[in-house]
């Protein structure tokens, strides 16, 4: 494993809000040393910092796994979130605008989808959810497509 990779490469837990301080810091220091500009960096670290808060409070709790990724010269940042918590019942419901299971903007799971490259989510009720988020250094955000 390479130094940077090794800077980089971890698995945190997410178990109380001062986990979410740390997971907020490694981000945005693993986007530096990827090249993020101050903006790319931003915008993870908000999708990381939003996909955090509901591991830790819907979820119970669980882990980020943070892993750089290549693809050609192009370098990002690959972010698992997971937790064994109740799961989401509706996918559809739960990342459109304005929906909130709890006392929230409801701008969590969609607002973070917005943020980033890649997004993926998967969640079956009783047994728990996980998030893979994408994102790359100074590569242009595609345009969305609505869910079907």
């Amino acid at each position: 494993m390479s130094d940077t990779a090794a800077r980089i490469d971890a698995r945190l837990p997410i178990r109380s809000d001062m986990d979410l301080v740390w997971l907020r810091q490694h981000v945005r220091q693993a986007a530096a040393l990827l090249g993020f500009s101050l903006v790319e960096q931003t915008k993870l670290v908000t999708a990381a910092s939003e996909l955090a808060r509901n591991t830790l409070v819907y979820g119970g709790g669980g882990e980020l796994r943070v892993a750089r990724v290549t693809e050609g010269t192009a370098q990002g940042l690959r972010l698992t979130f997971s937790d064994q918590g109740p799961g989401i019942a509706d996918l559809e419901q739960a990342l459109r605008d304005g929906f909130t299971s709890g006392d929230g903007l409801g701008m969590g799971l969609g607002g973070a989808r917005r943020l980033v490259h890649e997004f993926s989510i998967d969640s079956t009720p009783g047994v728990g959810t996980v998030v893979t988020v994408t994102s790359w250094a100074g590569r242009t955000p595609r345009p969305r497509e609505e869910m079907s």
